[in-house]
């Protein structure tokens, strides 16, 4: 069934959420019984009451992966058999589509037919591609001499916790616990404590799918709580995060602190999106700038926050893309037609607001937006905001805001765009439009960034990494190269003397 054809208001008052924890193959209520509201941010409708996970739950979470892993319970199993599990769990989430669907919008505030067509069926995707994978990824024989021979050998690392945001709180969830599934790692999920409840039920989909218990364990709470306790556990082999700089560096440290466990982080970013004047499409180009930066309402890490564009051209481009900014006007999520919908609690509807303030305080020209709007629903939504005569020492320019708000700023010569463009503490992805190859390609060699997109934005595949440099983080998600993260290298010398 289409989006289009459900009745989402009707459904929506029919959905019932259990916001217990799952460790070890069972709903528990947390040890001291502690729980914290669970509120939609498209009208403050209070969904459900979510565990509070602490220090004692995460040991209970932790000691029941352990205890799956060592068992051999899944990482004993062949590639085929894990293979099989997970293309079933996979199948599991396309059935529950609607449901998933229908919680993720509640529960984040992203346009209801945003979850059905990209983020169910990504992470379904996702799920699907490791189990596929995992039975044609080959160990290495290396080039010894002959009378010796070296096995190169990849194992799982053991306990996997995952940290992972709440903008994609499915997507984020299956980029991680699907490749250390697939490779034989147990897993504890910590969902954000902003959108919990998709992340319990893909605990109970695996389960009826076949991972067995203990494998696969979610615990919702707080970061200062779970999380940190997650990261400090000695008994934790490796921890991924998808999140903030500020909450990065902590990951990376408690890792330190307690047992040197391997720290993957994914921490965001402040994407250039560069346009020549030479730019083969400018209607292109400035659909993409504006779908970029307002969908998912501007909560993405990789959204092209940054639009430089050559001075010959600012005018007419601007007046391009203010052309498209009707179009993103917040409207009810649970609407199919609706494109942008609201931001995810009051405190980022907050931050927002203060990041707008600091533009207009520090000089930029606010030309569309700015402005908190659907009061009365009782929701948390800003305006598609764009700001012009912006330069790259303003707060707004500088800082990742995570909402809609869009800043342009000018450049005369490729030299000044490429330096502009690095001038940023972060480096995940940019963006490139002109017609002439060579600078495109010398452009993109340029740049500081995981992924440069060359006329066009933020197309995707799972086949294809993610992932950032300097303060975007280390490590990748996605594609082959995500299993090595949640693996060990190993060499077994023979000598055949």
């Amino acid at each position: 069934m289409q989006s289009t054809q459900i009745n989402w208001q009707a459904e929506a008052r029919r959905l019932q959420f259990d916001g217990r924890a799952l460790i070890d193959g069972k709903r528990v209520t947390t040890a001291n019984g502690e729980t914290f509201r669970c509120v939609s941010p498209i009208d403050g409708r209070l969904l459900t009451e979510v565990a509070r996970c602490k220090e004692v739950d995460v040991d209970a979470a932790v000691r029941a992966a352990r205890n799956a892993f060592e068992d051999r319970r899944w990482s004993g199993k062949s590639p085929v058999q894990r293979k099989r599990a997970l293309i079933a769990f996979a199948e599991l989430l396309l059935r529950h589509r609607d449901e998933l669907a229908l919680t993720e919008t509640l529960d984040m505030g992203k346009p209801i037919q945003a979850s059905y067509k990209a983020d169910v069926a990504g992470a379904a995707n996702c799920i699907r591609w490791y189990g596929e994978a995992i039975d044609k990824v080959y160990d290495e024989i290396a080039p010894t001499p002959a009378s010796s021979l070296a096995l190169i050998t990849r194992e799982p690392v053991g306990v996997v916790g995952a940290i992972v945001p709440w903008n994609y709180p499915m997507l984020m969830a299956t980029w991680k616990i699907a490749p250390a599934l697939a490779v034989g790692n147990s897993v504890i999920l910590k969902p954000s404590e902003k959108s919990p409840l998709s992340a319990l039920r893909l605990a109970e989909l695996a389960l009826e799918a076949g991972i067995p218990e203990g494998v696969f364990n979610v615990i919702p709470g707080f970061g200062n709580e779970a999380g940190s306790a997650l990261a400090l556990h000695n008994d934790v082999d490796c921890i991924a995060f998808t999140g903030s700089p500020r909450i990065g560096r902590q990951i990376v440290q408690y890792a330190g602190q307690s047992n040197l466990k391997r720290a993957w982080t994914e921490l965001g970013g402040k994407s250039p999106n560069i346009v020549f004047a030479d730019c083969p499409d400018l209607d292109r180009a400035a659909k993409a700038a504006v779908s970029g930066i307002f969908y998912n309402q501007g909560e993405s890490c990789n959204a092209p926050s940054r639009l430089l564009v050559e001075a010959s051209i600012k005018d007419a481009f601007i007046e391009r893309v203010l052309d498209l900014v009707p179009a993103y006007q917040p409207a009810d999520p649970l609407d199919p037609e609706t494109i942008m919908g609201a931001l995810v609690d009051e405190i980022q509807m907050n931050t927002v607001l203060r990041y707008i303030d600091a533009g207009k305080r520090e000089g930029a020209a606010l030309l569309t937006g700015g402005e908190r709007v659907r009061v009365e629903t009782g929701g948390f939504y800003v305006s598609p905001t764009v700001f012009a005569n912006v330069d790259n020492q303003m707060t707004i320019a500088r800082e990742e805001i995570f909402g809609p708000v869009l800043s342009v700023l000018t450049f005369s010569s490729t030299e000044e765009a490429i330096r502009m463009a690095n001038q940023t503490s972060y480096g995940l992805q940019a963006g490139v439009w002109t017609r002439d190859i060579a600078k495109a390609h010398n452009t993109a060699r340029a740049l500081k960034a995981g992924t440069v997109h060359v006329n066009q934005y933020d197309e995707d595949d799972i086949t294809v990494p993610f992932g950032g440099y300097k303060q975007s983080g280390n490590g990748r998600d996605k594609s082959l190269h995500a299993m090595e993260k949640y693996t060990e290298l190993k060499t077994t010398w023979i000598s055949l003397e």
